[in-house]
């Protein structure tokens, strides 16, 4: 009798059909028979949070008011009060111009002024020695209509000489140039011996108001009504950071914005208003605001780290079922905040995440819990 041997095409092919058979979870048994337990995980409970959301833009800081001192007379700077970096108090003198040819020009007009007044008494005089001869037909009427005009001219040269007069007074007072706010003095002053001269290209002094500044910043109209609402609804201050993404300590308020909209950009202005108590905020800087725009009273968190992507890119949180079994699954995120991430769907609340570890299990794989936190932070 001969006996044949088996086909080696069979024994291939019954390998196949076992390996189709397979329970699905075999990749999770194989690395628990390679383990020799199941893999452990670090897990959190997902507790729903209230969470503002905010939105962070690009921004200049700006000084609250900025006067530049220009002379409104011309002439030689006699005192410079002042140097710049100081700070000065509103009424403060910063300069005193050479009052001596403005004094002249006061004297000048004084004198045009008391010929005026004199002129006018004499032609009062005139006029009531004319009414009084006209009453009697000792002068005609046409002398007497001449001597009304003539008091008429002088009256108005004396109200134009009594104006020449108030207008030297105001010159001679502008001589002394004083500081209209409080606040520090920028810019190059004009030295002692200068030239002051009302219309030139460059101020005397510029002063800047730093203990409170603007911060000006540029968002899309689309987003305006979103921050708008934020803030009336009170969801918390603007946030100002400078660099290496630190949070100034002085939190800003949002002024009311700009009316008018880029046609080129389709962007609006905003205002923010920051206290700069220690004028760590110049004009000039730029910062970065962080506006609230928006609150989610039960929103769920997970850290970044417990985000896994599969070959397509879709985002996937790991969830460990009450069996210790690990699922994954296809999640919906949000805004980044604080290194957690906001999920709009894909979990519940009251749901266990795996946090660390979730990498290394398929679906399906029993799973060894590390630690349960009640906060999807840690």
């Amino acid at each position: 009798m001969i006996r044949r041997l088996p086909n080696p095409l069979m024994f291939l092919a019954m390998a196949l059909s076992f390996a189709m058979i397979a329970p699905r979870d075999s990749a999770a048994q194989t690395l628990e028979m390679e383990t020799g337990s199941p893999v452990l995980l670090t897990v959190s409970t997902l507790v729903p949070e209230r969470v503002v959301l905010q939105e962070e833009l690009p921004g200049r800081v700006a000084a609250l008011q900025r006067v530049e001192i220009r002379p409104q007379v011309g002439g030689l700077i006699l005192d410079r009060l002042v140097n710049e970096g100081a700070r000065v108090e509103a009424g403060d003198v910063l300069f005193r111009i050479n009052p001596a040819p403005l004094q002249a020009d006061l004297a000048t007009a004084e004198a045009a002024l008391a010929r005026a007044v004199a002129a006018e008494a004499f032609s009062r005089r005139s006029v009531e020695r004319s009414d009084a001869l006209l009453g009697k037909n000792a002068v005609s009427r046409e002398k007497n209509d001449t001597a009304h005009n003539e008091l008429v001219l002088a009256a108005a040269n004396s109200a134009e000489a009594r104006a020449l007069v108030d207008r030297r007074r105001l010159d001679l007072e502008f001589a002394t140039l004083s500081a209209p706010i409080s606040g520090y003095v920028t810019g190059g002053l004009v030295d002692i011996g200068g030239l002051a001269a009302p219309g030139a290209d460059k101020p005397l002094a510029v002063i800047q108001e730093l203990d409170r500044v603007y911060v000006d910043l540029r968002l899309p109209v689309a987003r305006l009504d979103a921050i708008l609402i934020a803030a009336e609804e009170g969801l918390g201050p603007v946030d100002i950071l400078t660099d290496r993404d630190q949070t100034y300590l002085q939190p800003g308020q949002l002024k009311f914005p700009d009316v008018v909209v880029d046609p080129g950009t389709g962007n609006v202005s905003v205002r923010v208003e920051v206290a700069n108590p220690d004028l760590a905020l110049l004009p000039g800087m730029f910062v970065r605001a962080r506006l609230p725009r928006g609150l989610l009273p039960d929103a769920l968190l997970v850290p970044e780290d417990a985000i896994l992507r599969n070959g397509a890119g879709v985002t996937q949180i790991v969830v460990v079922s009450a069996q210790a079994e690990a699922m994954r699954r296809e999640v919906t995120l949000g805004d980044t905040i604080g290194g957690r991430v906001v999920v709009t769907s894909g979990l519940k609340a009251g749901e266990v995440i795996a946090i660390l570890g979730q990498d290394r299990v398929p679906d399906g794989m029993k799973v060894k819990v590390a630690s349960d936190s009640a906060d999807a932070a840690l």
